[in-house]
């Protein structure tokens, strides 16, 4: 019953135009949240690659938006381990750590079982090497300082992890204190 709730936000999501949102009185990018301001049950991300965006809901209203970066120029479907595209489907936080790297790392349930189908079915209809393997620890993390890499890449929209979306750390940080592990991802291209 679960799985069909969520998949009913999924297809409201998709569907929700989300220009009313943008323009309101509220800022969205700088409006805080935290535990005391949300309810973490109620919780659900949508990422747009398009955009650049990852939208955060309560229920069907749209708290918060934060600006994201991905892997690769391209920004269609990750297909293999290694060409650091994003994936795309429904997923869910499987866990959550405290990261020196990245300040802090959620970590998706990628691959699952959609993903697999998708895999296998590119393997079987000749579009991926039988010898391909399709990768994983795809998370949610804030920019990499140790490297050079800084919020000014998540504003410039400057792609460089390798597959992952990355955060402003103070957005990841955020984020990091009011989702659960089990809140469901919606990545779409």
């Amino acid at each position: 019953m679960k799985m069909y709730r969520f998949y009913g936000y999924a297809v409201i999501l998709l569907l929700m135009p989300l220009s009313g949102f943008v323009g309101s009185s509220v800022d969205l990018y700088n409006v805080r949240l935290t535990t005391s301001n949300i309810n973490p049950d109620k919780i659900f991300l949508l990422v747009d690659k398009s955009d650049y965006r990852m939208y955060l809901y309560e229920d069907v209203t749209l708290r918060k938006i934060y600006k994201v970066v991905f892997g690769n120029k391209d920004q269609g479907d990750k297909l293999v381990e290694g060409d650091r595209k994003t994936p795309e489907g429904t997923f869910h936080i499987q866990a959550k750590r405290v990261d020196n790297r990245w300040s802090r790392f959620m970590l998706l349930d990628y691959p699952n079982e959609d993903s697999k189908q998708k895999f296998f079915q590119r393997q079987s209809d000749g579009s991926l090497s039988q010898g391909a393997t399709m990768g994983g620890g795809i998370g949610i993390h804030g920019v990499e300082y140790g490297a050079g890499i800084r919020d000014n890449y998540v504003d410039s929209r400057i792609n460089w992890t390798l597959g992952c979306v990355s955060m402003k750390n103070g957005d990841v940080n955020e984020l990091y204190e009011i989702v659960k592990v089990g809140t469901p991802v919606v990545i779409r291209p």
